[in-house]
Protein backbone atom coordinates (compact mmCIF):
# COMPACT_ATOMS: atom_id res chain seq x y z
CA UNK A 1 0.00 0.00 0.00
CA UNK A 2 2.85 2.32 0.92
CA UNK A 3 4.51 1.71 -2.45
CA UNK A 4 1.23 2.43 -4.24
CA UNK A 5 0.90 5.73 -2.38
CA UNK A 6 4.47 6.66 -3.32
CA UNK A 7 3.78 5.78 -6.91
CA UNK A 8 0.60 7.89 -6.90
CA UNK A 9 2.47 10.78 -5.30
CA UNK A 10 5.16 10.55 -7.96
CA UNK A 11 2.56 10.64 -10.72
CA UNK A 12 0.87 13.67 -9.15
CA UNK A 13 4.22 15.42 -8.78
CA UNK A 14 5.09 14.86 -12.44
CA UNK A 15 1.62 16.06 -13.45
CA UNK A 16 1.99 19.25 -11.39
CA UNK A 17 5.44 19.94 -12.88
CA UNK A 18 4.09 19.48 -16.41
CA UNK A 19 1.09 21.69 -15.63
CA UNK A 20 3.31 24.44 -14.23
CA UNK A 21 5.60 24.21 -17.27
CA UNK A 22 2.61 24.49 -19.57
CA UNK A 23 1.30 27.53 -17.67
CA UNK A 24 4.73 29.15 -17.84
CA UNK A 25 4.92 28.54 -21.61
CA UNK A 26 1.43 29.96 -22.09
CA UNK A 27 2.30 33.01 -20.01
CA UNK A 28 5.41 33.61 -22.10
CA UNK A 29 3.44 33.18 -25.32
CA UNK A 30 0.77 35.65 -24.16
CA UNK A 31 3.26 38.17 -22.78
CA UNK A 32 3.18 41.48 -24.71
CA UNK A 33 6.22 42.10 -26.87
CA UNK A 34 8.39 45.10 -26.14
CA UNK A 35 9.98 45.26 -29.60
CA UNK A 36 8.91 44.31 -33.13
CA UNK A 37 11.30 43.53 -35.97
CA UNK A 38 9.43 43.31 -39.28
CA UNK A 39 11.49 41.93 -42.17
CA UNK A 40 10.22 42.12 -45.76
CA UNK A 41 11.90 40.27 -48.61
CA UNK A 42 10.53 42.23 -51.57
CA UNK A 43 9.32 39.79 -54.23
CA UNK A 44 10.13 36.75 -52.07
CA UNK A 45 7.62 33.94 -52.36
CA UNK A 46 8.03 30.45 -50.94
CA UNK A 47 9.84 29.45 -54.12
CA UNK A 48 12.56 32.07 -53.76
CA UNK A 49 13.06 31.14 -50.12
CA UNK A 50 13.26 27.44 -50.88
CA UNK A 51 15.69 27.93 -53.75
CA UNK A 52 17.99 29.82 -51.37
CA UNK A 53 17.37 27.16 -48.72
CA UNK A 54 18.53 24.48 -51.18
CA UNK A 55 21.64 26.38 -52.30
CA UNK A 56 22.48 26.90 -48.63
CA UNK A 57 22.50 23.13 -48.12
CA UNK A 58 19.03 22.82 -46.63
CA UNK A 59 19.72 25.29 -43.86
CA UNK A 60 18.23 28.73 -43.23
CA UNK A 61 17.49 30.44 -39.94
CA UNK A 62 13.82 30.56 -40.92
CA UNK A 63 13.62 27.02 -39.51
CA UNK A 64 13.50 28.71 -36.10
CA UNK A 65 10.11 30.26 -36.81
CA UNK A 66 7.57 28.83 -34.38
CA UNK A 67 4.45 29.98 -36.23
CA UNK A 68 3.67 30.19 -39.95
CA UNK A 69 0.75 31.77 -41.83
CA UNK A 70 -0.27 33.03 -45.26
CA UNK A 71 -1.17 36.56 -46.33
CA UNK A 72 -3.22 37.66 -49.34
CA UNK A 73 -1.65 40.49 -51.32
CA UNK A 74 -4.26 41.87 -53.74
CA UNK A 75 -4.55 45.66 -53.84
CA UNK A 76 -7.75 47.71 -53.86
CA UNK A 77 -7.76 48.11 -57.64
CA UNK A 78 -5.73 45.18 -58.99
CA UNK A 79 -5.44 41.42 -58.56
CA UNK A 80 -1.68 41.88 -58.86
CA UNK A 81 -0.35 44.38 -56.33
CA UNK A 82 2.71 46.59 -56.56
CA UNK A 83 5.07 47.27 -53.67
CA UNK A 84 3.47 50.61 -52.83
CA UNK A 85 -0.04 49.25 -52.34
CA UNK A 86 1.14 46.16 -50.48
CA UNK A 87 3.56 48.16 -48.34
CA UNK A 88 0.77 50.58 -47.45
CA UNK A 89 -1.59 47.73 -46.62
CA UNK A 90 0.92 46.13 -44.25
CA UNK A 91 2.07 49.40 -42.69
CA UNK A 92 -1.28 51.21 -42.46
CA UNK A 93 -3.92 48.47 -42.38
CA UNK A 94 -5.91 49.63 -45.41
CA UNK A 95 -6.11 48.43 -49.00
CA UNK A 96 -5.26 51.07 -51.57
CA UNK A 97 -4.53 51.48 -55.26
CA UNK A 98 -1.27 50.48 -56.91
CA UNK A 99 1.24 53.29 -56.63
CA UNK A 100 -0.17 54.79 -53.43
CA UNK A 101 2.15 55.55 -50.50
CA UNK A 102 0.43 55.78 -47.13
CA UNK A 103 -2.88 57.04 -48.52
CA UNK A 104 -6.26 55.39 -49.06
CA UNK A 105 -8.14 55.02 -52.34
CA UNK A 106 -9.36 58.62 -52.06
CA UNK A 107 -5.90 60.00 -51.38
CA UNK A 108 -6.47 60.57 -47.66
CA UNK A 109 -3.47 60.17 -45.36
CA UNK A 110 -3.20 56.94 -43.38
CA UNK A 111 -1.36 56.34 -40.11
CA UNK A 112 1.33 53.66 -40.24
CA UNK A 113 2.40 51.28 -37.49
CA UNK A 114 5.69 53.19 -37.35
CA UNK A 115 3.84 56.38 -36.45
CA UNK A 116 1.72 54.50 -33.89
CA UNK A 117 4.94 53.28 -32.30
CA UNK A 118 6.19 56.87 -32.09
CA UNK A 119 2.98 57.94 -30.34
CA UNK A 120 3.58 55.34 -27.64
CA UNK A 121 7.13 56.46 -27.04
CA UNK A 122 8.84 53.64 -28.88
CA UNK A 123 11.91 54.16 -31.04
CA UNK A 124 11.54 53.53 -34.78
CA UNK A 125 13.72 52.66 -37.73
CA UNK A 126 13.85 51.72 -41.40
CA UNK A 127 16.57 49.81 -43.27
CA UNK A 128 16.56 48.99 -46.98
CA UNK A 129 18.89 47.80 -49.73
CA UNK A 130 17.06 50.09 -52.16
CA UNK A 131 16.75 53.85 -51.85
CA UNK A 132 15.12 54.62 -48.51
CA UNK A 133 12.51 56.60 -50.48
CA UNK A 134 11.51 53.53 -52.50
CA UNK A 135 7.99 52.12 -52.25
CA UNK A 136 8.24 49.67 -49.36
CA UNK A 137 10.13 51.79 -46.80
CA UNK A 138 8.25 54.89 -47.96
CA UNK A 139 4.93 53.24 -47.10
CA UNK A 140 5.87 53.20 -43.43
CA UNK A 141 6.78 56.89 -43.16
CA UNK A 142 5.31 58.95 -46.01
CA UNK A 143 1.88 60.00 -47.29
CA UNK A 144 1.97 60.54 -51.06
CA UNK A 145 -0.45 59.83 -53.88
CA UNK A 146 2.33 58.45 -56.08
CA UNK A 147 5.33 56.27 -55.29
CA UNK A 148 7.24 58.32 -57.88
CA UNK A 149 7.14 61.46 -55.70
CA UNK A 150 10.59 60.68 -54.37
CA UNK A 151 11.52 64.20 -53.29
CA UNK A 152 8.20 64.65 -51.53
CA UNK A 153 8.70 61.28 -49.81
CA UNK A 154 12.15 62.38 -48.64
CA UNK A 155 10.64 65.58 -47.21
CA UNK A 156 8.07 63.49 -45.32
CA UNK A 157 10.92 62.01 -43.25
CA UNK A 158 11.29 65.46 -41.64
CA UNK A 159 7.66 65.32 -40.52
CA UNK A 160 8.24 62.32 -38.23
CA UNK A 161 10.28 61.43 -35.17
CA UNK A 162 11.92 58.39 -36.73
CA UNK A 163 15.11 57.57 -34.83
CA UNK A 164 17.14 56.06 -37.64
CA UNK A 165 17.03 55.09 -41.28
CA UNK A 166 19.69 53.40 -43.39
CA UNK A 167 19.61 52.93 -47.16
CA UNK A 168 20.23 54.57 -50.50
CA UNK A 169 18.44 57.58 -51.93
CA UNK A 170 20.74 60.43 -50.89
CA UNK A 171 19.96 62.27 -54.16
CA UNK A 172 16.38 62.83 -53.05
CA UNK A 173 17.62 64.61 -49.93
CA UNK A 174 20.41 66.85 -51.23
CA UNK A 175 20.04 67.15 -55.01
CA UNK A 176 16.51 68.41 -55.23
CA UNK A 177 14.53 70.52 -57.68
CA UNK A 178 13.38 72.82 -54.84
CA UNK A 179 16.95 73.50 -53.74
CA UNK A 180 16.41 72.24 -50.18
CA UNK A 181 19.24 70.34 -48.52
CA UNK A 182 17.40 67.87 -46.33
CA UNK A 183 20.65 66.48 -44.94
CA UNK A 184 21.33 69.89 -43.38
CA UNK A 185 17.78 69.99 -42.07
CA UNK A 186 18.22 66.53 -40.59
CA UNK A 187 21.37 67.68 -38.81
CA UNK A 188 19.50 70.69 -37.46
CA UNK A 189 16.91 68.26 -36.12
CA UNK A 190 19.54 66.32 -34.18
CA UNK A 191 20.45 63.57 -36.65
CA UNK A 192 23.97 62.44 -37.36
CA UNK A 193 24.22 62.11 -41.16
CA UNK A 194 26.39 59.20 -42.34
CA UNK A 195 27.47 58.97 -45.98
CA UNK A 196 28.53 55.32 -46.20
CA UNK A 197 28.30 52.05 -44.30
CA UNK A 198 31.56 52.70 -42.44
CA UNK A 199 30.19 55.96 -41.05
CA UNK A 200 26.96 54.17 -40.17
CA UNK A 201 28.84 51.52 -38.21
CA UNK A 202 30.94 54.16 -36.43
CA UNK A 203 27.84 55.94 -35.09
CA UNK A 204 27.64 55.32 -31.36
CA UNK A 205 24.38 56.86 -30.14
CA UNK A 206 21.52 59.20 -30.99
CA UNK A 207 19.50 59.71 -34.14
CA UNK A 208 20.98 58.52 -37.43
CA UNK A 209 20.32 59.24 -41.10
CA UNK A 210 22.51 56.69 -42.86
CA UNK A 211 22.97 57.02 -46.63
CA UNK A 212 24.69 54.07 -48.28
CA UNK A 213 24.21 55.13 -51.91
CA UNK A 214 23.31 58.18 -54.00
CA UNK A 215 20.51 56.24 -55.66
CA UNK A 216 19.89 52.55 -55.06
CA UNK A 217 22.53 50.32 -53.54
CA UNK A 218 24.26 47.89 -55.92
CA UNK A 219 23.71 44.14 -55.78
CA UNK A 220 25.33 42.35 -52.87
CA UNK A 221 27.64 40.66 -55.41
CA UNK A 222 28.52 44.00 -57.05
CA UNK A 223 29.94 45.79 -54.03
CA UNK A 224 27.13 46.13 -51.50
CA UNK A 225 28.55 43.11 -49.68
CA UNK A 226 27.07 42.66 -46.18
CA UNK A 227 25.61 46.17 -45.85
CA UNK A 228 22.16 44.80 -44.88
CA UNK A 229 23.52 42.55 -42.13
CA UNK A 230 25.73 45.31 -40.73
CA UNK A 231 22.92 47.88 -40.90
CA UNK A 232 20.62 45.50 -39.06
CA UNK A 233 23.19 44.97 -36.32
CA UNK A 234 23.75 48.71 -35.87
CA UNK A 235 20.05 49.57 -36.00
CA UNK A 236 19.14 47.03 -33.32
CA UNK A 237 22.01 48.21 -31.15
CA UNK A 238 20.87 51.84 -31.36
CA UNK A 239 17.14 51.22 -31.00
CA UNK A 240 17.54 48.89 -28.04
CA UNK A 241 18.44 51.80 -25.74
CA UNK A 242 14.77 52.79 -25.38
CA UNK A 243 13.16 51.20 -22.32
CA UNK A 244 9.75 51.45 -24.01
CA UNK A 245 10.90 49.34 -26.96
CA UNK A 246 11.05 49.85 -30.69
CA UNK A 247 9.63 49.07 -34.13
CA UNK A 248 11.83 48.54 -37.18
CA UNK A 249 11.13 47.48 -40.75
CA UNK A 250 14.06 45.90 -42.60
CA UNK A 251 13.75 45.28 -46.35
CA UNK A 252 15.72 43.06 -48.69
CA UNK A 253 14.66 45.01 -51.78
CA UNK A 254 16.48 43.37 -54.63
CA UNK A 255 15.04 39.87 -54.51
CA UNK A 256 12.27 41.56 -56.48
CA UNK A 257 14.69 42.99 -59.04
CA UNK A 258 16.21 39.57 -59.64
CA UNK A 259 12.71 38.22 -60.23
CA UNK A 260 11.89 40.94 -62.74
CA UNK A 261 15.15 40.09 -64.55
CA UNK A 262 14.37 36.34 -64.42
CA UNK A 263 17.87 35.97 -63.01
CA UNK A 264 18.13 32.92 -60.76
CA UNK A 265 21.55 33.83 -59.36
CA UNK A 266 20.42 37.39 -58.57
CA UNK A 267 17.33 36.12 -56.74
CA UNK A 268 19.21 33.54 -54.70
CA UNK A 269 22.15 35.73 -53.66
CA UNK A 270 19.80 38.52 -52.59
CA UNK A 271 17.59 36.08 -50.69
CA UNK A 272 20.58 34.64 -48.86
CA UNK A 273 21.75 38.18 -48.08
CA UNK A 274 18.28 39.00 -46.71
CA UNK A 275 18.38 35.96 -44.46
CA UNK A 276 21.65 37.12 -42.95
CA UNK A 277 19.66 40.09 -41.66
CA UNK A 278 16.89 37.75 -40.53
CA UNK A 279 19.48 35.72 -38.64
CA UNK A 280 20.67 38.88 -36.85
CA UNK A 281 17.08 39.67 -35.89
CA UNK A 282 16.46 36.16 -34.57
CA UNK A 283 19.71 36.19 -32.61
CA UNK A 284 18.70 39.49 -31.02
CA UNK A 285 15.21 38.19 -30.20
CA UNK A 286 16.48 34.96 -28.66
CA UNK A 287 18.85 36.87 -26.39
CA UNK A 288 16.33 39.60 -25.58
CA UNK A 289 13.22 37.50 -24.90
CA UNK A 290 10.86 40.46 -25.44
CA UNK A 291 11.04 40.80 -29.21
CA UNK A 292 8.64 39.63 -31.90
CA UNK A 293 10.23 38.84 -35.26
CA UNK A 294 7.99 38.61 -38.34
CA UNK A 295 9.37 37.70 -41.76
CA UNK A 296 7.35 37.94 -44.97
CA UNK A 297 7.22 39.57 -48.42
CA UNK A 298 5.03 42.13 -50.13
CA UNK A 299 4.34 39.86 -53.13
CA UNK A 300 6.05 37.26 -55.30
CA UNK A 301 7.97 38.32 -58.40
CA UNK A 302 8.76 36.31 -61.51
CA UNK A 303 6.45 33.36 -61.06
CA UNK A 304 9.49 31.36 -59.98
CA UNK A 305 9.27 27.56 -60.01
CA UNK A 306 11.74 25.21 -58.31
CA UNK A 307 12.10 22.35 -60.81
CA UNK A 308 14.90 20.35 -59.19
CA UNK A 309 17.66 20.60 -56.64
CA UNK A 310 20.29 18.87 -54.55
CA UNK A 311 20.96 19.80 -50.92
CA UNK A 312 24.35 18.07 -50.82
CA UNK A 313 25.60 19.66 -54.01
CA UNK A 314 23.93 22.95 -53.04
CA UNK A 315 22.39 23.31 -56.46
CA UNK A 316 18.90 24.18 -57.63
CA UNK A 317 17.15 24.37 -61.00
CA UNK A 318 14.45 26.99 -61.42
CA UNK A 319 12.21 28.47 -64.08
CA UNK A 320 10.39 31.79 -64.32
CA UNK A 321 6.89 32.15 -65.73
CA UNK A 322 6.62 35.96 -65.61
CA UNK A 323 8.68 39.14 -65.55
CA UNK A 324 6.21 40.83 -63.26
CA UNK A 325 4.58 40.29 -59.88
CA UNK A 326 2.16 37.45 -59.26
CA UNK A 327 -0.94 37.20 -57.08
CA UNK A 328 -0.10 34.09 -55.04
CA UNK A 329 -0.41 34.13 -51.24
CA UNK A 330 2.81 34.84 -49.34
CA UNK A 331 4.19 32.95 -46.32
CA UNK A 332 4.53 34.72 -42.97
CA UNK A 333 7.04 33.41 -40.43
CA UNK A 334 7.03 34.53 -36.79
CA UNK A 335 8.72 33.87 -33.48
CA UNK A 336 8.73 35.55 -30.10
CA UNK A 337 5.93 37.03 -27.96
CA UNK A 338 2.72 37.25 -30.00
CA UNK A 339 3.94 34.98 -32.81
CA UNK A 340 0.78 32.88 -32.52
CA UNK A 341 -1.25 35.79 -33.94
CA UNK A 342 0.38 35.33 -37.33
CA UNK A 343 -0.93 31.85 -38.14
CA UNK A 344 -3.83 31.19 -40.49
CA UNK A 345 -4.78 32.93 -43.73
CA UNK A 346 -5.47 36.66 -43.70
CA UNK A 347 -5.32 39.88 -45.69
CA UNK A 348 -2.11 41.91 -45.71
CA UNK A 349 -4.06 44.66 -43.96
CA UNK A 350 -4.03 42.58 -40.76
CA UNK A 351 -0.38 43.22 -39.92
CA UNK A 352 -0.94 46.62 -38.34
CA UNK A 353 -3.66 45.45 -35.96
CA UNK A 354 -1.73 42.30 -35.13
CA UNK A 355 1.32 44.38 -34.23
CA UNK A 356 -0.82 46.66 -32.09
CA UNK A 357 -2.38 43.65 -30.36
CA UNK A 358 1.09 42.31 -29.59
CA UNK A 359 1.84 45.64 -27.89
CA UNK A 360 -1.49 45.67 -26.06
CA UNK A 361 -2.64 48.74 -28.00
CA UNK A 362 -6.35 48.96 -28.99
CA UNK A 363 -6.92 48.02 -32.62
CA UNK A 364 -7.42 50.72 -35.22
CA UNK A 365 -10.95 51.19 -36.53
Amino acid sequence: MKNKLLSLSSILLVFLILLMSSCTADAQENKPAKNIIFLIGDGMGLQQMFAAYTVNGGDLCIDKATHVGLQKTQSADKYITDSAASGTAMACGKKTYNGAIGVDTLGNDLESILKVAEQYGKSTGLVSTSGITHATPASFIANEKSRNNYEEIAADFLKTDIDLFIGGGLEHFNNRKDGRDLTAELQNNGYAVAMDIDEVMAHASGKLAGFTATGHNPRTTDGRNDMLKLSTQKALELLNTNEKGFFIMIEGSQIDWGGHANNEEYVITETLDFFEAVEEAIRFAEEDGETLVVVTADHETGGMVVKDGDFEKKKVKTKFTSRGHTGIMIPVYALGPGAELFTGIYENTEFKNKFMAVWGIPAAE
